[in-house]
């Protein structure tokens, strides 16, 4: 399956933040759409990084008196690992586990048109065990042939 398969599943809208934002505008949005990242996009719409739960939680508790002005900027990764619509999920997951990461944006020229998450490649996965265990199920309930 193709990431842009997957995107056409799960059906959700991209919510970004600008760098700019303050960091309580990412925190906001990070649980007004219950989500464990958000890509970082400049005002042209381009991926300039991601902020993540995590990043939050590490960056910007150890500078808890200065809460208040930190921005987006101050604690996203500038490094984003991305996916493009042709990859395949394989791709998706080989990246995420070689660089130790829970979400991949799906980018399509410098725009982002998507995010991958652990979970929704695991819920892929699982789907497709489930059928197969359904479809073993089947199988284990035909009565045996009789021998001639």
């Amino acid at each position: 399956m193709k990431l842009r398969d997957l995107l056409k599943i799960k059906g959700r809208a991209v919510v970004t933040v600008k760098p700019e934002d303050a960091i309580t505008t990412a925190i906001k949005k990070l649980a007004e759409h219950d989500r464990g990242s958000l890509p970082v996009c400049s005002s042209e719409g381009e991926l300039v990084g991601i902020i993540t739960e995590r990043d939050i939680v590490r960056k910007c508790f150890t500078r808890i008196d200065a809460f208040a002005s930190i921005k987006v900027q101050d604690v996203m990764t500038r490094q984003v690992a991305i996916g493009l619509p042709e990859d395949d999920v394989n791709y998706a997951i080989s990246v995420m586990k070689q660089k130790r990461v829970r979400h991949l944006p799906v980018v399509d020229g410098q725009k982002v048109v998507g995010m991958v998450s652990m979970r929704d490649l695991l819920d892929l996965q699982l789907d497709e065990a489930k059928a197969e265990v359904r479809y073993a199920g089947l199988l284990a309930r035909r009565p045996p042939r009789p021998i001639v």
